[in-house]
């Protein structure tokens, strides 16, 4: 009898009405590619409470199995760029959108999707960082690159208490930055100084329409907010700053000006995490291995089990959850 395994299945009807079951499959039933992966370990990112929930238009290919993030080991490769058993995570790549996701025990991918789990962290690590903490890696490294350094003045943070709002937090205080995080939860202030915030400031600072400049209050910013907050950070960073925007929480639009860029030479950085080429996805890991506090990273995680999938999606967009959720599908 050929293996089965456990997966979240979610379709939708003539009338668009999303319905989730769980169902049993076999590796036959998967979609094409050339590796096969035992999927140990997945997580919660809001890109994936969306398609469970049916928020957001998330999925485009029906019917689905969520999940943009997974962790686990090698079955077979038919191209022999990995070998059996070889330990794998893969963000992105239309993953719980187009193509069979996380949230099942077994996936089939393309070998240029993976990349080797670094050897200092586990699978439950890697999950725990997920797309929302490989993005804030990569947003602190686009900063890096536009010479946004320490002396330069403080990064604010926008999200905060999410997923990437903490991971950034707490990379950007381990490399000596001064962390302004700007949340809409007070009661989580003490949590962020835990990760490395130097200051709090409640969201509603940067949630109503303000003004084309603002005072130059920071010398960048990660903004996983969008729309108006995005408008804000932008009207007071300062001369030659920059903010690296990777998220819509609040929005897809812009409210904003061209004064901040012409007139301070503020700069805008697109973070994509889905189709990063892979010599980025390899650094962005290696510097997580290397730089993320990995005592931060525990006090930031929750580990919830596949049946409980359902209920933290509904938390997430409501929320009620901070930090980073770890799925472990296989156990």
């Amino acid at each position: 009898m050929a293996e089965t395994f456990k997966a979240i299945l979610v379709s939708r009807d003539e009338e668009k009405k999303q319905s989730l079951a769980r169902v049993e499959m076999s590796p036959d039933e998967l979609m094409e590619g050339d590796t096969l992966v035992r999927v140990s370990h997945s997580t919660l990112n809001y890109k994936d409470a969306l398609a469970v929930t049916g928020k957001g238009p998330v999925i485009r290919r029906w019917p689905m199995i969520p999940g943009i993030d997974l962790a686990g080991e090698v079955v077979s490769c038919e191209s022999g760029a990995f070998a059996p058993g070889e330990p794998v995570v893969l963000n992105g790549w239309g993953l719980g959108e187009t193509h069979y996701g996380a949230y099942a025990g077994m996936a089939r991918v393309k070998a240029d999707w993976l990349i080797r789990r670094p050897q200092s962290l586990s699978a439950s690590e890697t999950m725990a960082i997920g797309t929302a903490g490989y993005t804030a890696m990569l947003a602190v490294m686009a900063l890096e690159r536009h010479q946004i350094t320490a002396e330069r003045g403080a990064i604010v943070v926008t999200g905060a208490s999410g997923g990437v709002g903490s991971v950034a937090i707490a990379l950007l205080a381990r490399l000596g930055y001064e962390v302004i995080a700007a949340t809409g939860r007070p009661q989580e202030a003490d949590y962020l100084k835990d990760l490395g915030a130097a200051e709090i400031i409640a969201r509603q600072e940067l949630a109503e329409p303000g003004k084309p400049l603002g005072k130059e209050r920071w010398a960048g910013g990660i903004d996983a907010v969008g729309s108006v907050t995005l408008a804000n950070v932008l009207a007071q960073t300062q001369y030659g700053g920059a903010v690296a925007a990777c998220g819509l929480a609040g929005g897809m639009d812009l409210p904003t000006t061209v004064a901040p860029f012409i007139l301070r030479g503020v700069s805008l950085l697109g973070i994509d995490s889905v189709m990063a080429p892979k010599a980025i996805r390899e650094e962005a890991w290696a510097r997580l291995a290397r730089d993320l506090d990995r005592d931060k990273l525990k006090a930031m995680t929750s580990t919830i089990g596949f049946e409980d999938i359902e209920t933290a999606a509904a938390d997430l967009l409501a929320n009620k959850i901070r930090g980073r959720t770890v799925i472990a599908i296989d156990g």
